[in-house]
Formats: structure tokens, sequence, C-alpha cells
């Protein structure tokens, strides 16, 4: 099963992929998609609810995600070019919950922004609560898998002290969706072909297969230090690829370049890239 919402910032209604790739109209069964209403959304008739006529926006596929934990160099390669330690335990760091955007949202570049970079993630989307859960048991806690993008701002990440938040929690900068689709949908999460391309450029391909840490795991080792609870988003590294790996030379984003990415069975996401502005009282989510 694939749920959605759609509709303009702030006034999303719940939705639902249906088996010839029409979405339906789920508002009549849940008043949103959250935490605490996706139990009756996976019960619901497809065949049996409205259809939704013409273009839409997408929003995050849940609302009211408490907490975004992330991992960071969970690809061997990535961590090669990012010239870092291959890590012998999982790097873990927290991304505000206030960067998170709409799938085809425009990625907006902080103030003064050099460094803008792209990282196409697996998104993991918790449905129990995770605390000292056992890896053979993890991935029973899965509510559901989406595509993310970890957009970044490498000089705020790194040359401005040792917290990485700093470059990964500007606002616009975790698109996310379109769609939750359901663990029985996508079976292996360890089998998943990715990629991301910068102006029809192809700049990443990786599979998931090649995590140094896998979902299950992650889930386990994180439940250790943060409990995990229903609603929350833990996206899972990058391959290689990124900008600021490039070579000869680094290439980071500037105003006007899109970015499309893509993860088998998790649709697709193109984000246009936009300069520094107010956003005011927008809710972007």
């Amino acid at each position: 099963m694939k749920l959605c919402r759609y509709g303009q910032p702030g006034h999303e209604k719940p939705g639902v992929i249906d088996s010839d790739g029409k979405l339906r109209d789920l508002s009549d069964v849940v008043s949103d998609l959250t935490a605490e209403t996706l139990a009756q959304a996976f019960a619901a008739d497809i065949d049996s609810l409205p259809l939704v006529e013409g273009e839409h926006r997408f929003g995050v596929p849940v609302a009211g995600i408490g907490k975004i934990v992330a991992i960071g160099l969970n690809y061997r390669d990535h961590a090669i070019e990012s010239n870092l330690p291959i890590p012998t335990e999982p790097v873990m760091f927290m991304k505000a919950v206030s960067s998170l955007s709409g799938p085809n949202d425009d990625v907006m570049l902080p103030r003064d922004s050099t460094h803008g970079d792209w990282e196409v993630e697996l998104g993991v989307i918790i449905g129990k609560t995770c605390r000292y859960v056992e890896k053979d048991a993890a991935l029973d806690h899965v509510a559901g898998y989406t595509l993310v993008n970890d957009v970044s701002e490498r000089f705020n990440q790194k040359e401005r002290g040792s917290q990485w938040s700093k470059g990964k929690g500007h606002d616009t900068f975790c698109p996310t969706g379109p769609w939750l689709v359901t663990p029985e949908e996508i079976g292996d999460p360890q089998a998943l072909d990715m990629s991301l391309d910068v102006n029809g450029e192809r700049m990443q391909t990786g599979n998931t297969k090649t995590m140094i840490f896998d979902v299950a795991e992650l889930i386990s080792y994180v439940s250790e230090y943060v409990t995990l609870y229903p609603g929350d988003l833990m996206i899972t590294g990058t391959p290689p690829g990124v900008g600021e790996g490039k070579k000869p030379e680094k290439i980071f984003l500037k105003e006007g370049d899109v970015m499309e990415l893509t993860i088998k069975g998790l649709g697709t996401q193109r984000q246009k890239v936009v300069g520094w502005q107010r956003l005011g009282a927008e809710k972007l989510a």
C-alpha cells in the first residue's frame, strides 16, 4: 500500500495510490495520516474510495513526525569520498523537524550558502515504539519506507564546529515522500536501487544492499540511545556521488539547479533550488 498526503502546504488531505497508480481520497476514513491513524488507513477498502482528478502537490506522507534521526557515512564509498574513516558503529545525528518539506517543493539554500549538496536516502517511518529492540525483531517495528533527500550545507556542517545539524537542519532540507510504502509491498529493504540527478546529469547511483549497517541493525542500534516512537523518521545514509566528493572539482548547488531522485518502489522527487528568502508563516510540510 502507498499512503500519501496531498494538497497545498498546511491543508493536505490523506490519500492512497491504487493499483492503477491513481490517487484516491482517504478523508472519509481518517482526517489525516498520523502515527495514530495509520492502522485505520491500512485497513481501508481502496477501490471504494473516490478518485482525485487533476494535478496535485504531495506533502510529507505522515503528519506530526516527532523527530528525524539520521545516519551518516553508512555507505563505504561515500565515507571514502568524504575523506572520513569507515565507521565501526553507526554515526548518528538529528535533523530538525522544521527541515521537512514535500517531495517536489523548492529547496531553499540558506543565506550566504556556498556548499549546498544532495543525498538520496532510504527513509524509515517507525510504526511501534522502539526501545532496546533486538535486531531480529527490528523490522516488525516499521510502518513503512519513504524517499528522502538529505540536503546539506557542507560549510555549515563541517567548518562551524563538529555539530552536523548546523548544516543539515535548514528549512526545506528534508524533502520527504511522495509516499509511505508498506513493508509487504517493498519486501527486502536491502535490495533497492537508488539514484539522483542534478540538471539531468546522473550524480548518484547505488543500492541499499551496500549499506555498512542495514536497516534492522540501525533500528536496533538507535533504540539503545534514543527511543523511537510511532511516526518518527529515520534516514539511513547515502551512496557515493555527492557534490562534495566530485573530482577533479567539487560541485555545489546553486539557484536554478534541479534535483531528481528515486528509489525503487518509493517513487520520485523533483526539487528546484532557489535562493534564500523569508518564509514568513507559511508551512512547508
